[in-house]
């Protein structure tokens, strides 16, 4: 129940009848409100170990989406981060996508991606590379229109598919954080998220080691066993953790620190509403939720001396926790449910019949 599924949950509530389509689901791992839903897999959900390992299953992806069998609807959404928007409608239906993100493994962050792989991975990814690219463009035709969940994701959608899309920003759950009193505030600063290298935890661990300041961090991923070898004294990785300890860590730290490029970025509105600044890196959605000098403070390239910078002038950041609540709260859920249920009804030219 990460930020994709959070979306498809709003997106059960605007479309209480509506069938879900999707490679694999651990019906596990997902919330009552998406179970209450017909949920339907592709063969891949029938491959080994494809729960668990469901991304390398990726180049069998496209041929899987284009076998679904669409055509008892007269409205598709995709809620695409991945090849979702590949499904071929039956005509005259209408194919929203909400996307959020272009494939970054292919796009923007392909040598990254490229660079962090082991050799096996590095040999087979230029050819599986340019397969899906030219597979994801020639698909953005079978799309009518393209939500993006920031500026930031609509400007690649632009770039990579010459699209044009509107933006309306994913639904954070700020309704579950509260703001502690300044007296409980603690003396470290908190990561949190997947501990991936894209988001360059390693940045913020190697700065608060020269710091010789607290950093806690929170969360779970490849790089988990890597950065535990390189914290000091003063890092503490917790690895990943219930979402009670989560909040309560948003809640009593310094400031939160997002060193990555995020499409969107839910954590800092999460530390926001729990009314907690952030330090964050200067590109992506962060830059959209995040108010320079009012609700946090950015850094402009991904170095140990520029984030380094950007705690001294945290630290003398006159901060009030309001203002970070206050800007948490334009991204409630119930704003996103009002503004993608309007979007559907430009689109179609349809009201929509509100919920029971």
């Amino acid at each position: 129940m990460r930020g994709g599924e959070k979306v498809l949950e709003a997106l059960c509530d605007i479309f209480p009848t509506a069938d879900i389509y999707t490679h694999v689901c651990d019906p596990a791992a997902i919330s009552e409100t998406i179970k209450a839903h017909t949920i339907r897999t592709t063969f891949i959900q029938t491959l080994p170990y494809a729960r668990r390992m469901y991304k390398r299953y990726l180049p069998l992806m496209p041929m899987a989406l284009e076998q679904i069998d669409l055509g008892a609807y007269d409205l598709v959404i995709s809620s695409e981060s991945g090849p979702a928007k590949g499904v071929i409608p039956t005509s005259p239906a209408l194919h929203i996508c909400y996307c959020h993100s272009p494939m970054r493994y292919i796009w923007n962050m392909y040598n990254r991606y490229y660079d962090s792989s082991r050799l096996v991975t590095r040999l087979m990814m230029p050819p599986m590379a340019h397969y899906l690219r030219t597979w994801d463009v020639a698909t953005a035709n079978r799309v009518d229109d393209f939500v993006a969940n920031s500026t930031t994701v609509a400007h690649r959608i632009k770039s990579y598919y010459r699209r044009d899309a509107a933006v309306i920003h994913p639904p954070v759950d700020t309704a579950s954080f509260r703001p502690v009193p300044a007296s409980e505030i603690g003396d470290y600063y908190l990561m949190a998220g997947e501990l991936v290298s894209y988001k360059r935890p390693d940045l913020a661990v190697e700065a608060f080691n020269r710091l010789n300041a607290k950093l806690v961090v929170i969360g779970g991923g490849e790089m988990l066993n890597q950065l535990r070898k390189i914290a000091g004294p003063t890092v503490t990785i917790m690895g990943s953790q219930p979402f009670d300890v989560l909040k309560h860590h948003y809640a009593h730290c310094k400031a939160l620190v997002f060193p990555g490029e995020e499409d969107f970025g839910i954590v800092p509105v999460e530390a926001m509403a729990s009314g907690r600044p952030v330090i964050a890196f200067g590109r992506g959605g962060a830059t959209e939720t995040v108010v320079a000098n009012k609700t946090g403070v950015f850094f402009q390239t991904q170095t140990t001396e520029e984030l380094i910078d950007a705690v001294d002038r945290m630290e003398r950041l006159d901060f009030n926790p309001a203002d970070a609540v206050s800007r948490a709260a334009e991204f409630r859920r119930d704003v996103f449910v009002d503004r993608f249920r309007t979007h559907v009804e430009q689109v179609t030219g349809t009201a929509l019949a509100l919920p029971a």
